[in-house]
């Protein structure tokens, strides 16, 4: 067999062999390439790497939601105690209203004073009476008014007048605080700096406020003692703000700055209420002193037309029935344009 013959036998098995070393060798590289980081174990270290740098992260965000989460608990826990805590002072307050009613007015009067001062109005409202009227019964309804009525009247006018000075110096001196607290001073030295340099009544119910931290009771349960001497909601809004950051925590500044915002926005509302009611409350006024004025143009007028009214028992009790029914008209409109919010 020569050369030809065996080129002409082997050529075709050396073909095959050829293609088939080649598709091995292809196979083997693809497979390679495709097995070699899981079988060298490098993919497994970039996991792990992966999940080690994402794990604090992770964790970091749990911690900071629970964290947040116990916080609002906290917070719920302590206006629900708070609340609380007022519901069943208010109660205890309605049993001691007179003596409570006279430290809100700013008096130091005890409850004889009151009484002395109810029965000195009663008899000089008499003396009143007697001298206008000469008739006992009239003079009698006038020392009722000035025994009972106008004492009440002129606590409740007091209160009402103190209530708003305090509103009105109550955001300055929060203000104040404020300021301190960001300044790096302590809560406590904050609330001296206010009783001294605030005007009245702000700076004499921040005093007691020192004071009663001074005897031994805590920050909290001082403050706390600010709603009972001035039942608004601004002095309310202070006292679980400084309750809540004593016992959960925060930045104290930032929630009585915010506090101030709210109190000034509360303010302004109520002067705008004050502006758009006071064309109904001239009106209520001039109804209400029409029948008075008419009387005494007539009286000038026609004098013994108008006294057969004071001088008969049945003008008596026509002026009696008018002037009850005039009490009852000023009532209603006096709650129609009296607003709270």
């Amino acid at each position: 067999m020569n050369l030809t013959d065996l080129q002409a036998v082997l050529g075709p098995q050396i073909t095959f062999v050829a293609v088939a070393l080649l598709a091995t060798f292809s196979i083997g590289g693809v497979l390679y390439a495709l097995l070699q980081p899981t079988l060298s174990g490098s993919k497994r270290r970039q996991e792990r790497v992966s999940q080690i740098s994402v794990r604090p992260q992770a964790t970091d965000v749990r911690m900071k939601a629970k964290d947040g989460e116990k916080r609002r608990r906290s917070v719920q826990d302590q206006l629900k105690q708070f609340e609380e805590r007022q519901r069943t002072k208010n109660d205890k307050l309605t049993k001691v209203s007179l003596e409570r009613r006279l430290e809100q007015a700013g008096l130091t009067w005890e409850r004889k004073h009151f009484i002395y001062f109810s029965l000195a109005c009663g008899v000089f409202f008499m003396f009143l009476g007697l001298i206008f009227t000469h008739n006992l019964l009239l003079t009698a309804a006038f020392g009722f008014i000035g025994g009972l009525g106008f004492p009440r009247w002129y606590i409740g006018h007091r209160r009402k007048k103190r209530f708003n000075a305090f509103l009105n110096e109550l955001p300055g001196a929060v203000d104040v605080i404020v300021r301190g607290v960001k300044a790096g001073l302590p809560l406590g030295d904050c609330l001296k700096v206010v009783a001294k340099e605030s005007p009245q009544p702000v700076a004499g119910e921040f005093q007691k406020i020192v004071d009663t931290q001074v005897m031994g009771i805590s920050l909290t349960d001082a403050v706390a003692r600010l709603p009972e001497r001035m039942p608004l909601a601004e002095a309310n809004f202070f006292a679980i703000v400084v309750a809540i950051q004593q016992r959960a925590g925060g930045g104290l500044s930032e929630a009585l700055g915010n506090l101030s915002k709210v109190l000034r926005s509360r303010k302004a509302m109520k002067r705008k209420i004050t502006a758009l009611s006071s064309e109904a409350k001239s009106s209520a006024a001039i109804i209400g002193c029409l029948p008075f004025m008419v009387t005494g143009i007539l009286f000038l007028v026609a004098p013994d037309y108008i006294m057969l009214l004071f001088t008969t028992s049945g003008g008596q009790m026509i002026i009696a029935g008018g002037l009850f029914w005039m009490f009852c008209g000023i009532m209603v409109m006096r709650n129609m344009i009296n607003f709270d919010f």
